[in-house]
C-alpha cells in the first residue's frame, strides 16, 4: 500500500519506532522559540547542566508579548518586559540566534522562518505555539508543542510523539480557484465550519486538489495556519512549483548545486496514487463566499450574507447551548444581518494574515477611502522584513491617509499579551486565527475575517465585503 505525504516524512525522520505502547521517537529539523514557552526549558537544562543539542537548529524571536508601538523604549508591562529579558539571557547563554525587538528580522515566529528560507519540504518543526502549522504549507510536518516538549528538543534535537492519523481536504472548483473576492482566509473558515473544531483530531490534514494548487505560497501558510483550529496536530500541501519559487534565493535556502539537488528531492514530496487516508472531506469551492465567524471559537462561521443563526434551530443540544452562550457573550441577536453588526476595531496583522500579500490585497481596498468615524484600525506587520517592503511599495501611505495605525511587528492583537487589546464590550473584525472569549483582552468581542472583509469593514463601520463598498 502506497504512504500519505505525510507518513512519508515521519518515517524519514525516525530515530526509533515505538514497541507496545510506546511513542516513537522523532527526529527534529527545525526548532522555532520565542519569549512566552520558554523561560522554564531553559531553566530545565540549567537544573540538569545540559546543553542545546543543536543551537544551529534552533532560532528565537520576540513576537508574543512586544508592543508594535513604541519599540525603541523599554517594555511598560513587567511580565512582558521579564520575559523578553530572560530569553535574550538564555539565547546568549546557550548560544541560539536571536532576532529582538527592533531587528531588521524579527517578526512573529511563524512568519520570519518562511520569509528566511528556514522553513523548507520534508523538514519536521516545531515550536511552542499552536500556529506552528503554518510551515506544513512547504510539505513539512509542522506544530505546536508544550514547554517541556520544548526543553526535550533543546536537549536531544528529537521528541517522542504518537503515530497520528490522516486526512484528505480535496477542494475543486469548476475554475480551478477561489472566486472573486473568496480568500485563503474564507477558504479555511468555511472549512472549519463544516467540520467542526474537532473535525480533524488527531489527524495530519493534507490539503489537495486543484484550487490548492491555484494558491499562492502565503495563501497555503494561511490555510495550514488554522488546521490546528479544527483539533488537528498540522497541516500539509505538497511542494510544487509554487514552493520551490517561493523558496529560491532566500538566505538559508540551499544554493547552486545544492538546490538542484533540493528540488530533486523536494519532487518526490507527494502522496502515492494508491495512499489510504483515514478520513476524506471534499469542498465545492464555487459554493464558497467571504466568511465570517459570529461565535466564539473558529467553528462558528458563516458566509457574510448570512444573518446570525437561531441556536434553536441547531441539530443536537450540545451545538444549542454553545450557541447560546456565544451569543450571549457577543451580545448578538439571531436574524441579525451579519453585514449590520458594527465594530470599534479592526485589526490587519497576525501570523495568519500579517504578509505582504495580505496588506496589499488590504490597501487596494482602502486606496482613496478613508476608516470610518469611531473605528479604530491597527495594521501590524507580520516581520520587520514585510514592513520594510510595505513602506518600499508605499503601502504604509495608503493605510496612513486612510486613518489607520501603522505599526512595527509583533503578534500585537492577535492575543491579549501587549498592550495591543480591546476593552472590554468592545468588538472587533479580526484576521487573526482565534475568537475565543477573551482573545483579544478581557471581554472584548472578535469577529475573525479576510484581509479583504477587514479593509472593507473599517470602510462601512459595519462587517462588509468589498463589493459593499460604495
Amino acid at each position: 500500500m502506497g504512504r500519505t505525504l505525510a507518513e512519508k516524512i515521519w518515517d524519514a525522520h525516525l530515530v526509533r519506532r515505538g514497541e507496545g505502547d510506546e511513542p516513537d521517537l522523532l527526529y527534529i529539523d527545525l526548532h522555532l522559540l520565542h519569549e512566552v514557552t520558554s523561560p522554564q526549558a531553559f531553566d530545565g537544562l540549567r537544573l540538569a547542566g545540559r546543553t542545546v543539542r543543536r543551537p544551529e537548529l534552533t532560532l528565537a524571536t520576540e513576537d508574543h508579548n512586544v508592543p508594535t508601538d513604541g519599540i525603541e523604549l523599554p517594555i511598560a508591562d513587567p511580565v512582558s518586559r521579564t520575559q523578553v529579558e530572560a530569553l535574550r539571557r538564555n539565547c546568549t547563554e546557550f548560544g541560539v540566534r536571536l532576532y529582538p525587538m527592533g531587528s531588521a528580522e524579527q517578526g512573529i515566529v511563524h512568519v520570519i522562518g518562511p520569509q528566511l528560507g528556514l522553513t523548507q519540504p520534508g523538514m519536521t518543526v516545531v515550536c511552542g505555539d499552536s500556529h506552528t502549522s503554518t510551515h506544513g504549507a512547504f510539505g513539512s510536518i509542522a506544530f505546536g508543542i508544550g514547554t517541556s516538549e520544548v526543553e526535550h528538543v533543546l536537549a536531544t534535537q528529537t521528541l517522542p510523539l504518537r503515530p497520528f492519523r490522516t486526512m484528505a481536504i480535496t477542494i475543486d472548483g469548476t475554475a480551478d480557484r477561489l472566486p472573486s473576492s473568496v480568500t485563503a482566509k474564507d477558504l479555511i473558515l468555511a472549512t472549519i465550519a463544516r467540520i467542526g473544531t474537532n473535525g480533524a483530531q488527531g489527524h495530519i490534514i493534507e490539503y489537495r486538489g486543484a484550487v490548492v494548487e491555484a494558491l499562492s505560497m502565503e495563501a497555503r501558510m494561511t490555510v495550514c495556519n488554522m488546521s490546528i483550529e479544527a483539533g488537528a496536530r498540522a497541516g500539509v500541501i505538497a511542494p510544487d512549483e509554487v514552493t520551490f519559487a517561493y523558496l529560491r534565493g532566500r538566505p538559508h535556502a540551499p544554493q547552486g548545486a545544492e538546490w538542484d539537488a533540493a528540488i530533486a528531492s523536494w519532487r518526490s514530496l507527494r502522496s502515492d496514487d494508491d495512499a489510504q487516508f483515514d478520513t476524506e472531506v471534499r469542498i465545492d469551492a464555487d459554493t464558497l463566499a467571504p466568511f465570517v465567524t459570529w461565535g466564539t471559537n473558529p467553528g462558528q462561521g458563516l458566509p457574510l450574507d448570512g444573518r446570525v443563526p437561531d441556536p434553536e434551530t441547531l441539530h443536537d443540544e450540545d451545538s444549542r447551548a454553545a450557541a447560546r452562550r456565544a451569543l450571549a457573550y457577543m451580545d448578538l441577536t439571531p436574524g441579525t444581518p451579519l453585514k449590520r453588526i458594527r465594530v470599534d476595531t479592526v485589526f490587519l496583522g497576525s501570523c495568519t494574515n500579517g504578509r505582504i500579500e495580505d496588506l496589499r490585497a488590504a490597501a487596494a481596498v482602502l486606496n482613496g477611502r478613508r476608516v470610518a468615524p469611531g473605528v479604530r484600525m491597527l495594521v501590524v506587520p507580520g516581520s520587520m522584513r514585510v514592513r520594510a517592503q510595505a513602506e518600499a511599495e508605499g503601502l504604509h501611505e495608503v493605510f496612513l491617509a486612510a486613518g489607520a495605525q501603522w505599526r512595527s511587528a509583533g503578534c500585537s492583537m492577535c492575543l491579549g499579551m501587549n498592550p495591543d487589546q480591546l476593552r472590554p464590550g468592545e468588538r472587533s473584525a479580526s484576521t487573526s486565527n482565534r475568537n475565543f472569549e477573551g482573545r483579544q483582552g478581557r471581554g472584548g468581542r472578535t469577529h475573525l475575517v479576510s484581509p479583504l472583509v477587514a479593509a472593507a469593514t473599517a470602510v462601512r463601520g459595519t462587517l462588509s465585503a468589498p463589493e459593499d463598498l460604495a
